[in-house]
């Protein structure tokens, strides 16, 4: 009875073991054939045209005329018309000195003058010239009677004295506004500091910089943007009119660009700078279609289903595109398909779809 049970035992744990060693054709196909994801792309034609090139800098608001006017003299000043902020039109008066010293002055280098011409008609006469017909008397003998005399000095010294009492009242040299004055009435005057500034505000320019390597992007006649950080929306257009051609120390080149109608700017205004240009015949990219492998940049291509892994190298730039350049002797032609997005993750011959 015993030997019974060990025999059908050991059947049952036969019977069981070469159950779980046999597989049916269905399940060895379920093993092998897994469905393959693909990923999920945006693409575009690959095509020349023209590009956009953008190029920003910062600058700043100078006004085309400008001007800082001095008292020549140390004097009280007298009166003071205007302030700062004032509009004014030319040959408009702004202050005025005490003018008693002054006018003092002048009539006494007046009256030399006049001594020096008496003396010096005198050693005419004394010479036998008739001084009613100077023109007739040689020039030598007239410059030896001028300077005997100190006719010379004392004609030097009347122009001075009134040339300071002219310049004893300033004006304006040109329509404007009054800026930087800070002096008061009934204070002496500095004749080393400017009494105050006149801004003309009929035209303005913008002054920036550009890279060294940015030089050969921009010419004469290029249009420019130009926003002033304190407006999120008012743009002024304008175009280059000076380019310095000196890099300075830090590697910069100085640019200058006239604004039109830039009635509404101030002289030293922050803004932002944009210049513009269209560059023909271009391979343009979005840059979302530019990706990073091993710090080099890389563009995917699609071939029948299949991405394919181009090294590139960009040249001009804007806030979304790239250009690429040395593609004459790569593997990227005209009409090819370019994939844009979807590709931070892509290897080489990755299997995708385009969404």
């Amino acid at each position: 009875m015993r030997n019974k049970l060990l025999g059908c035992l050991l059947s049952t744990m036969l019977i069981s073991c070469s159950g779980t060693q046999t597989n049916t054709p269905e399940q060895e196909n379920t093993s092998t054939n897994l469905p393959v994801e693909r990923e999920g792309v945006k693409v575009m034609t690959l095509t020349k045209g023209d590009f956009h090139h953008e190029l920003v800098s910062n600058g700043k608001i100078v006004a085309r005329e400008s001007a800082e006017l001095y008292f020549r003299t140390s004097e009280v000043i007298a009166k003071i018309w205007v302030k700062n902020g004032t509009s004014v039109r030319k040959g408009q008066k702004l202050a005025e000195l005490d003018m008693f010293k002054l006018n003092n002055i002048l009539a006494q280098r007046k009256n030399s003058l006049a001594q020096a011409t008496l003396e010096m008609q005198d050693v005419l006469i004394g010479q036998g010239y008739d001084i009613d017909n100077i023109s007739a008397i040689p020039e030598d003998i007239v410059e030896l009677a001028r300077i005997k005399s100190g006719y010379h000095q004392a004609k030097v010294q009347y122009e001075a004295a009134l040339h300071d009492v002219e310049q004893a009242t300033l004006v304006a040299p040109f329509d404007g506004i009054v800026a930087n004055l800070f002096d008061k009435p009934y204070n002496t005057s500095k004749s080393g500091s400017a009494f105050c500034r006149i801004v003309g505000c009929s035209a303005m320019d913008v002054d920036f910089t550009v890279l060294e390597s940015e030089f050969p992007l921009i010419k004469q006649g290029d249009k420019v943007e130009i926003k002033p950080y304190t407006s999120t929306q008012e743009t002024f257009t304008g175009k280059i009119t000076e380019i310095n051609p000196l890099v300075d120390s830090n590697g910069m080149v100085r640019v200058k660009a006239t604004i039109n109608d830039g009635q509404e700017l101030f002289d030293g205004m922050n803004v932002r700078v944009s210049v513009k240009r269209v560059v023909p015949d271009q391979f343009v990219v979005p840059k979302t279609a530019i990706v990073l492998r091993s710090g080099k940049q890389v563009l995917f291509t699609l071939q029948d289903s299949i991405a394919m892994w181009n090294y590139v190298q960009t040249g001009l730039e804007n806030m979304t595109e790239y250009t690429l350049m040395n593609t004459e002797g790569s593997e990227l032609k005209e009409g090819m398909t370019v994939i844009t997005a979807g590709n931070v993750n892509l290897a080489h011959e990755s299997i995708v779809k385009t969404d």
